[in-house]
């Protein structure tokens, strides 16, 4: 009797594993994922041509076995790098922080490949508000790194001021983000405005305070990736045609 998905474990951190299963070798298992997937997704439309496709399957350990939380693929080759095709967390466990650990993950794969990717166009309504939301995040964190703890700003300071150590390209190179995306949830989120002829990106006190005290309360959080219990390389696979 199996316990865990086919494939090869490429993550373990406390509980949580990570098994990539190619869609070639293990062919029905994953045929079998994306049938599961059009229940909750209407407007999922791989079902069998898995072949070109890996797929990234994240699950609890328990003294029953590795049981599947949630997924994602994503082509092994793409031309407009997306990194993500389609993602499913089940319904018995949404709103644990299992989807943003998947979208990290993708990210987490995409770096150690040396490159910045994307997910999929078009993305779905849910898909956007969960990226926007990761994506925000990073912004925020990136932030706080760059500058002095909100909290300790002297009283008197203006609640918004400019970021000029800030730059989208850097940030991009070190998180695997596209800029586009970058700069397009900095403009929607108002951390970007232009101004004399040039882009200010804008630090708001209120924002990074709320940030920064989200951050210190999932320290510990069994929804956190640990990037060094990642055991993997980039493979090279033959074109599909």
């Amino acid at each position: 009797m199996w316990r865990h998905p086919p494939g090869r474990e490429i993550y373990r951190s406390g509980k949580t594993s990570v098994f990539e299963v190619d869609g070639e070798k293990h062919k029905v298992y994953c045929q079998s994922l994306c049938l599961m997937a059009k229940l909750f997704l209407e407007n999922k439309t791989l079902y069998f041509a898995v072949e070109p496709f890996l797929f990234y399957v994240m699950t609890e350990y328990d003294s029953r076995g590795c049981h599947m939380v949630g997924y994602f693929s994503k082509e092994k080759h793409s031309a407009q790098n997306y990194n993500l095709s389609c993602i499913l967390v089940l319904p018995q466990h949404m709103r644990k922080g299992y989807g943003k650990m998947l979208i990290e993950f993708s990210y987490l794969l995409t770096r150690r490949e040396e490159k910045v990717g994307s997910p999929e166009r078009p993305l779905s309504d849910l898909g956007l508000i969960s990226y926007r939301s990761y994506w925000r995040e990073v912004i925020l964190t990136h932030m706080l790194k760059l500058s002095p703890s909100p909290s300790s700003s002297s009283s008197s300071s203006s609640s918004r001021s400019s970021c000029s150590e800030f730059s989208v390209k850097e940030l991009s190179q070190e998180s695997g983000i596209k800029c586009d995306d970058l700069v397009s949830t900095m403009q929607y989120y108002g951390l970007l405005k232009y101004w004399k002829g040039k882009h200010i990106v804008l630090r708001r006190k209120e924002v990074l305070d709320e940030h920064a005290k989200k951050l210190e309360s999932r320290k510990g959080s069994p929804a956190t990736l640990d990037p060094s219990c990642l055991q993997w390389t980039p493979k090279t696979y033959p074109m599909y045609t």
